[in-house]
């Protein structure tokens, strides 16, 4: 379980095929930090530290992880945003994050306002319920807020020091990113579609 608070980028190093998967190599200070068999999340994609070196940390993704995120998407050089797992004394800055990845938007357009920047998102309609308007997403990894939603798209507005501090200002039109949404809001909706919960009508006070 992690936050969606990026504590760390990472590089890179090394990418290896591996049985229709792929092993990854990662430079970054927050190596220092993780132990073999640790959680960590990537891009937003909860990943498990199977070595572990000075400075860097290998992880391996399996074809079922490169068929439903953008990690696939990664070259030698990319830079990812990193978090270590969530424990009982670090605070929960952000929201719950599972690193779980429900699907993968597309970025359609990216503007500097000066004070902020706006990135649009386009997704597919059949995940629009799972959205609301200022709500919480997790794109890449990153706690974030919907500041503006339609059907298929929403839009992100980006402070400077998540833009400085996450591998956001590397990213530009046509990159896929990673998707989370709010997993408090998916278990309301599982619990109504299985009847668990019944909604009332306006007016009825019964048990």
């Amino acid at each position: 379980m992690f936050t969606g608070i990026i504590e760390q980028t990472g590089t890179v190093s090394k990418l290896e095929p591996l049985k229709g998967g792929l092993e990854i190599i990662i430079e970054s200070k927050l190596a220092s930090s993780l132990d073999v068999d640790d959680s960590v999340s990537i891009n937003g994609v909860c990943h498990t530290v199977v070595k572990k070196a000075e400075g860097s940390f290998t992880v391996q993704s399996v074809e079922e992880t490169l068929r439903k995120t953008s990690i696939g998407d990664l070259k030698e050089g990319s830079v990812v945003n990193l978090e270590d797992s969530l424990t009982m004394e670090k605070k929960l800055d952000g929201h719950i994050v599972q690193g779980h990845v429900d699907t993968t938007g597309v970025i359609t357009e990216i503007e500097d306002e000066g004070a902020n920047w706006l990135i649009h998102v386009k997704y597919s309609p059949e995940f629009a319920h799972l959205i609301v308007p200022r709500g919480s997403i997790a794109v890449d990894g990153i706690s974030l807020t919907v500041a503006r939603l339609e059907m298929d798209n929403f839009t992100l507005a980006i402070i400077p020091f998540t833009w400085d501090h996450t591998n956001m200002h590397q990213l530009k039109t046509g990159d896929r990113v990673n998707l989370e949404f709010d997993v408090l809001g998916k278990y309301v909706l599982r619990a109504l579609e299985t009847g668990y919960i019944t909604p009332k009508t306006p007016g009825d006070i019964s048990e």
